[in-house]
């Protein structure tokens, strides 16, 4: 072993707990304690759930002598872990006026010191395998934070900005790539980090497609909206129908019709909708809706993974038409981190690529995300699909 990791490795764990104080520090100390839903958790409960990550899965087994900073703090930081014990539920996130945002600040303290303890000590390959893991769970957590922050501020009635301006990107052309039927390998091939729902890789047959190398956009949703694509049944899957009969969905998440101009809430505030740039906030039922309108569908998870080594990608989490299964021959982690992925694989779609606000190299082309149909509180958006060559 080389004394050169454990430098790399700390380094690494102190850039990641920074980028996340970075995000909170434009919040007020209000911010920090909103829940307005219940998928929406408070900026300080991420906070604290990350640090007990870290003290719970590493800390606890690896330094000798290490102290939980508050017996009353698994109980409340837990998140979905069934092994690691009891927990508030996620709805009574936000009832926790306390611990107070000070508070938590300081427990993150306590925990990186005694990470810096251990991470100079040389530690073992168990060690850095656990630090991998719980960086990219810090990561995943950034993302959500931005989001959560955004539907915290996107729904105060004031719609105050988060920061002054926001990130975009140039659309490419509105090309499609042909591809021929084949066997494809599908699955995380590297020999770097990678969450197990991402193998093992594995071939998969595939006839011909094609898939559109731009992302639909907001002026392209729009004729969609102005179409009544929303108040004709017949672009819609059944369980889609009923979600926008019985919530009155009418267009994307963030987006107001203000005397006659079409707005949305941005991180930045309230603005004029950008035509050009790739439409987001939208659910699996919006996005496979507007495919059938067009007359297109959306590509299956393995369709998009061997298509995206040929194209650039990033500005959306992208629906794909797959439901979130293993891999044959998956297998979850042992213990209890083999909570993290597998027992949420029913009743969910796969996304794929990145967003905006995904975490700096956080992503892969073999990445599987996963939410519930419903869900449209991320960067989500829609990339066509044929089943005919646009060659």
């Amino acid at each position: 072993m080389t004394r050169e990791r454990p430098v790399t490795i700390a380094a690494r764990y102190a850039e990641t707990r920074q980028r996340t104080l970075d995000i909170c520090a434009p919040l007020e100390t209000e911010d920090y304690v909103v829940q307005p839903v219940k998928y929406v958790s408070p900026p300080k409960w991420h906070l604290g759930h990350t640090t007990w990550f870290f003290e719970t899965f590493i800390l606890l087994e690896h330094l000798a002598g290490y102290e939980v900073y508050n017996d009353q703090y698994p109980y409340v930081f837990n998140s979905y872990y069934e092994g690691a014990g009891a927990r508030v539920m996620q709805s009574d996130r936000g009832n926790l006026s306390r611990p107070s945002v000070n508070d938590i600040y300081k427990y993150r303290s306590y925990v990186d010191e005694h990470m810096a303890t251990l991470l100079g000590n040389n530690p073992s390959d168990e060690v850095a395998a656990l630090l991998e893991i719980g960086v990219n769970h810090e990561e995943q957590h950034q993302e959500l934070l931005l989001t959560d922050i955004k539907y915290i501020l996107g729904h105060n009635p004031l719609w105050p900005a988060y920061e002054e301006t926001t990130v975009s990107s140039p659309t490419p052309p509105n090309a499609w790539l042909s591809i021929e039927a084949g066997l494809h390998e599908v699955g995380y091939s590297g020999t770097g980090f990678h969450f197990d729902n991402e193998a093992p890789r594995h071939k998969t047959y595939l006839p011909s497609y094609s898939v559109q190398a731009s992302l639909v956009t907001n002026g392209d949703y729009l004729q969609f909206v102005k179409a009544g694509g929303y108040t004709d049944y017949k672009h819609w899957l059944s369980e889609g129908w009923q979600w926008v009969q019985e919530h009155g969905i009418k267009a994307p998440m963030y987006w107001y019709c203000i005397d006659g101009a079409w707005m949305h809430y941005t991180l930045a505030g309230l603005t004029a909708i950008d035509l050009d740039q790739p439409v987001a906030h939208v659910s699996y039922y919006e996005a496979e809706a507007y495919a059938r309108w067009a007359g297109k569908r959306l590509p299956t998870e393995q369709e998009w993974e061997v298509a995206a080594d040929r194209l650039g990608w990033g500005q959306r989490w992208e629906w794909t038409s797959s439901a979130y299964q293993p891999y044959p021959g998956y297998r979850p982690l042992p213990g209890t981190l083999g909570e993290y992925n597998g027992k949420f694989m029913v009743s969910q779609q796969v996304l794929r690529g990145a967003s905006v606000v995904t975490a700096p190299g956080h992503s892969r082309t073999s990445y599987r995300n996963f939410f519930h149909p419903w869900y449209r509180w991320q960067y989500t958006g829609i990339r066509l699909a044929d089943d005919a060559s646009m060659a």
